[in-house]
């Protein structure tokens, strides 16, 4: 029986993403993002349906743990612009530290001023960093995990979204600026809306996310004893 719930909650997941990929085809749009659109249909489904969340992660627990290949898949673009990417070394690991830096202290410094308890605040700290490292991070601060990777859901497809408009309006137009911003901030989902505007910018994002995910997990200790 499991397996066959399993199995559905797969095809169905698929079908979904599926129908928002060509809904965000015809209408290209941020808002449109075929992830956002997917996960606000499934949440209508098991909102609206009898369907549990438990029974849903029978199978979505199996896509989640396509998670980890999808990241190493975007090695791809990163060997594509390799020659280009060595000039950059220092201006990307300087970018990602600040980006790495203002991840943290914003989160929970916008947390503590909005009264949230100790608690919120170590789990949101890691926020920008792909879902398996943040829950990690989340667990060793004794923070609440599950919770973590929400926050980093929200993170990402927020970035997706806004950063067209962020962009727009800070004024920052190089492919470097943005590929740091959308990597060290909103991880693999920003990564993703990087590739879409170009491969050059999407490898840079993906060198961003990594490199975040390592300062990231070294300093949330540390900057977590200084910002509580």
């Amino acid at each position: 029986m499991q397996l066959f719930i399993g199995i559905t909650a797969i095809i169905g997941t698929i079908i979904i993403y599926y129908v928002a990929l060509k809904i965000h085809d015809k209408y290209h749009y941020p808002f449109t993002l075929p992830m956002l659109i997917a996960t606000i249909i499934i949440v209508l489904i098991l909102l609206i349906t009898p369907i549990s969340y438990d029974s849903y992660m029978i199978g979505g627990e199996w896509i989640n743990k396509l998670l980890s290949p999808a990241v190493v898949a975007l090695a791809y673009p990163l060997y594509m612009e390799r020659k280009l990417l060595k000039k950059l070394v220092v201006p990307i690991l300087v970018g990602t530290t600040i980006g790495a830096l203002v991840g943290i202290s914003t989160g929970v410094l916008l947390a503590k001023w909005a009264g949230f308890g100790e608690e919120i605040l170590l789990t949101i700290s890691s926020k920008s960093v792909t879902t398996p490292i943040s829950m990690a991070i989340t667990e060793s601060l004794d923070g609440i995990t599950s919770l973590a990777a929400v926050f980093v859901v929200i993170a990402g497809v927020s970035g997706a979204v806004l950063h067209s408009y962020i962009y727009k309006f800070t004024k920052i137009h190089h492919y470097l600026g943005k590929g740091i911003g959308l990597g060290s901030a909103s991880h693999g989902i920003g990564t993703a809306a990087a590739l879409e505007n170009s491969q050059l910018e999407g490898s840079i994002s993906s060198i961003a996310m990594s490199i975040s995910a390592v300062i990231v997990s070294v300093i949330t200790p540390w900057m977590m004893v200084l910002l509580l």
